[in-house]
């Protein structure tokens, strides 16, 4: 294996430096982060003060948040009536967002204790989805485990982590994610992709030149 090149911090920053940047990219960075973060009034205010057409309708943002609130309060069935309005389409054409969105609603059923309303509904509209995929069966019954516990800490940690509030959050995301495919605008927010890109490519370098690390939080140099 051929040495390292070891590039100096003077041509190192030189090479930073020469990167060009333009004020509208970077505008642009930010309202799509308060666009997927669902940061409306921010957004608002962005859009007026960068004189920036926003990529997808305010009132939509307000729509996704309101869809992730109930998910994140238990309320199933609210989100799911407050995603068809905004888009029917959504769930037609995602069986599986709507198994989950159907298998969350099954864990706050047990949740709440409310077991026969539980078994009713896993029978009446779980079960026969899981008929159709593996997948969905093999879901269905570690929700149906959550039964055969009296408490979700007596229960395997597989099974226990459905009663979590991650798991709230976990399906909120999921829904969140699909709303904006619907409105063509991207899952992930932008400035988490480059950070990744940002690691993936330092990791490459790492391993043919010794460099000035940077500290992404501070903009600094890390010293050795």
């Amino acid at each position: 294996m051929p040495p390292k090149v070891t590039i100096r911090k003077e041509e190192w920053e030189k090479r930073l430096h020469d990167v060009q940047v333009t004020k509208s990219d970077l505008n642009r960075l930010i309202m799509d982060y308060l666009v997927i973060e669902g940061y409306k009034s921010a957004a608002e205010e962005f859009s007026q003060e960068a004189n920036l057409e926003p990529p997808v309708d305010f009132e939509s943002i307000e729509s996704r948040m309101d869809i992730r609130e109930a998910l994140q309060r238990g309320d199933v069935e609210d989100a799911i009536t407050r995603v068809n309005d905004l888009n029917p389409e959504i769930l037609d054409t995602n069986p599986a967002l709507y198994f989950k969105l159907q298998q969350q609603k099954l864990i706050e059923y047990i949740r709440q204790g409310r077991i026969e309303e539980a078994l009713q509904f896993a029978q009446d509209e779980l079960a026969p989805r899981g008929e159709e995929s593996p997948e969905f069966l093999s879901e269905l019954e570690r929700t149906m485990a959550l039964l055969a516990f009296e408490s979700a800490p007596g229960a395997p940690p597989a099974i226990a982590e459905l009663l979590s509030p991650a798991q709230r959050l976990k399906t909120a995301g999921e829904v969140n994610a699909a709303i904006l495919e619907s409105l063509s605008q991207g899952k992930e927010v932008k400035l988490v992709g480059l950070l990744k890109l940002l690691c993936w490519g330092e990791t490459l370098l790492g391993e043919k030149a010794e460099y000035p690390k940077l500290n992404v939080l501070s903009g600094t140099f890390v010293d050795k």
